[in-house]
């Protein structure tokens, strides 16, 4: 799996975690947050984002993602549950792969790509007992930056 970095380019996942310990060595006198969010877009197919931000809290963020291509998946529920399926996947390997290293222990937020307006509003319950019970804090719309700004930006 490959990554992108604004700042770094090409990156995989060994190295996307270093460079996120690398960032909070920097300055360790801020809190950090490491959130996960994707987002999809349809065209021909299905375009899916999985954005990775490592925040420092107050003074910006680094951030990462990785695209893929999918067959056109037309139902939103359908799409949905896939993009947090997606954010679930990339905790999981953040969070092993950063096991590995050192023993560093940053909690990892799942943003989602649903609120309680629109039409994702009779999903929210399902989607953040899916992420709460797979061991992760759940963040929806206002507050889902990494969902609905991040990985949105890079769908298009």
């Amino acid at each position: 799996m490959v990554f992108i970095s604004p700042t770094h380019g090409r990156l995989s996942l060994e190295e996307m975690v270093d460079d996120i310990r690398a960032y909070i060595a920097e300055d360790t006198s801020y809190q950090y947050k490491l959130i996960v969010g994707s987002d999809s877009q349809i065209r021909d197919g299905t375009c899916f984002v999985t954005a990775i931000i490592v925040h420092r809290v107050g003074k910006g963020a680094h951030y990462y993602y990785t695209k893929r291509y999918d067959r056109k998946i037309t139902s939103l529920r359908q799409r949905i549950f896939y993009e947090t399926s997606l954010s679930l996947e990339m905790a999981d390997k953040l969070c092993e792969c950063l096991s590995r290293k050192e023993g560093d222990n940053l909690k990892v937020e799942i943003h989602l790509d649903v609120g309680t307006h629109g039409d994702t509003k009779e999903l929210v319950k399902d989607i953040i007992g899916m992420v709460v019970g797979s061991g992760f804090d759940a963040r929806i719309k206002p507050h889902a930056s990494g969902a609905t700004k991040v990985a949105d930006r890079h769908t298009k």
